[in-house]
C-alpha cells in the first residue's frame, strides 16, 4: 500500500514540472569584477559561484567580454527597538549592495541595481555572543540571496552583436 503512495508521488511529481534550481547559463566567456573592496565576502562568494560555471574570470577589465562594476558594498545594523533604560531589544541588519554590468567599452548591459536587504532580529545582552554569531549567519544568508541575484543578471545579460 506505501508503496502505491510512493509511486503516485513520484508520478505527480513527474507531471507537475518539478525541477531542481540549477545554476544559471551564462552567455558570455570571460568577466571582470572591478570595485570590490579589498576583503569582500561578497566578491569572495560571486568568485566561488562563478567556479562552478564555464566562465573565466579576468583580472584586466579590458581582456573581459563582461564587467560587472561595484559601485557600493555596504554593511550595517540599526537599533530598531530599545527599552526606556536604552537597552537594544531589536537590531535591523542591512547589507547594500549597487552594481552595473557593462562592456569593456563601456556600453551598459544592466544599468544601475540598487541591492537592498534587510533582516530582523532580536537582541538580549544576557546573550550577546550568541546573538553576534546569529548576525553573522544572517549576513551569510543575506550575502547568498545576494549572490543568487547577481547571478540570475549576468544570466540575463545579452552581449550586443
Amino acid at each position: 500500500m506505501d508503496r502505491r503512495f510512493a509511486l503516485l508521488g513520484l508520478a505527480a511529481l513527474a507531471g507537475c514540472g518539478f525541477e531542481l534550481r540549477h545554476e544559471p547559463e551564462l552567455r558570455f566567456k570571460t568577466l571582470a569584477l572591478t570595485g570590490f573592496p579589498p576583503d569582500s565576502p561578497l566578491a569572495l562568494g560571486l568568485k566561488r559561484q562563478l567556479k562552478r560555471t564555464p566562465v573565466q574570470i579576468v583580472d584586466d577589465p579590458n581582456r573581459a567580454e563582461v564587467v560587472l562594476e561595484v559601485l557600493r558594498e555596504f554593511r550595517d545594523r540599526t537599533v530598531v527597538a530599545s527599552t526606556s533604560v536604552g537597552q537594544v531589544r531589536e537590531w535591523q541588519l542591512r547589507l547594500q549592495f549597487d552594481y552595473l554590468i557593462r562592456t569593456p567599452a563601456g556600453e551598459l548591459l544592466v544599468p544601475k541595481v540598487e541591492l537592498r536587504l534587510a533582516r530582523d532580529m532580536n537582541y538580549t545582552e544576557t546573550a550577546a555572543l550568541a546573538k553576534e554569531q546569529e548576525a553573522a549567519n544572517l549576513y551569510g544568508a543575506m550575502q547568498s540571496d545576494a549572490i543568487a541575484q547577481v547571478m540570475r543578471r549576468l544570466a540575463a545579460v545579452k552581449l550586443p552583436a
